[in-house]
């Protein structure tokens, strides 16, 4: 009988993650719990193991090798699927309800995949999912209406929220008109406390470009309907836009906006919030553009 290969070590990627991802290996010893010379040990284990070297050390920190950068590509998600089937024997005693709050522009993008996957490592939560503006959002967080809430940063009204996303505004456009070669620029866009309006409407002045909000919206799909019209151009992000909608560059006159992050408030701290909390924050750490927690 032929003998199995050894396994990899989940311990020993872990940690691999941590600092390829941009930790030293100071901070990825404090977040696995040993020390820095068992983590250097970890490494120089896990290059044996598959003979080739993963980590370069540089000036400003460490950079990975061709081969390392294909272990990254493939350890995230086996991370992310062996921890699930680890939480789903471990956490079967998570139960009752957690109450989620996202803008609604974040739903479709992201919340699928991550609900779906959390549903399935504690099936005895009951998930009730808020969508409604950042502000709004942490208005409920402070009156107890939440358990935790995504938001747009800029909104934080004192929250001390775990960044977990950053990424560009974009302007975006219908893709069958050119309201946006109007004068005043016509723009459709959330209520003024919105992070994303200041941000639009901050640079238009800056451009010296004049504009007007003609239409009103708090969803997005509402600011989305009156593009796809032709009626005025609104700002997101880049996509997937819905048929119809295109992103707008500068050759098309508009200034460029700034980045922006998403963050996470958390409020209470039964275990189905903390949960769901450390899920989210996972999940996102594994998107393109997502932040590093160093919680």
């Amino acid at each position: 009988m032929l003998a199995l290969p050894p396994g990899l070590d989940p311990d020993l990627l872990r940690s691999f993650v941590l600092i390829a991802e941009g930790d030293s290996v100071t901070r990825a010893a404090q977040r696995v719990g040993r020390t820095q010379s068992a983590v250097s040990m970890q490494m120089r284990r896990l290059e044996e193991m598959l003979g080739q070297p993963l980590l370069v050390r540089g000036p400003r920190g460490f950079s990975l090798t061709p081969h390392g950068a294909w272990l990254l590509e493939r350890a995230r998600p086996w991370l992310t699927m062996h921890d699930e089937m680890l939480a789903n024997f471990r956490a079967t005693d998570i139960a009752g309800a957690v109450r989620l709050g996202t803008p609604d522009d974040y739903v479709l993008l992201w919340l699928p995949d991550i609900l779906a996957r959390f549903a399935e490592s504690h099936p005895a939560a009951e998930l009730e999912v808020i969508c409604a503006p950042s502000t709004e959002l942490l208005e409920r967080m402070d009156r107890g209406e939440l358990d935790l809430t995504l938001y747009s940063a800029g909104n934080e009204r004192g929250q001390a929220g775990v960044p977990l996303w950053r990424g560009p505004l974009h302007w975006v456009g219908s893709a069958a008109h050119a309201v946006h070669r109007q004068t005043p620029l016509r723009l459709s866009l959330a209520p003024p406390s919105c992070v994303w309006r200041r941000a639009a409407t901050a640079a238009l002045d800056a451009a010296g470009l004049p504009w007007r909000v003609t239409y009103l919206s708090s969803a997005q799909m509402g600011t989305h309907a009156v593009v796809l019209a032709g009626l005025a151009i609104t700002v997101g992000l880049a996509g997937p836009l819905p048929p119809g909608l295109r992103v707008l560059g500068p050759e098309e006159g508009l200034p460029p906006l700034p980045e922006f992050e998403i963050a996470l408030a958390q409020r209470s701290e039964s275990p189905g919030t903390r949960a769901l909390a450390r899920h989210i924050i996972d999940s996102f750490r594994h998107e393109p553009g997502g932040l590093p927690n160093h919680a």
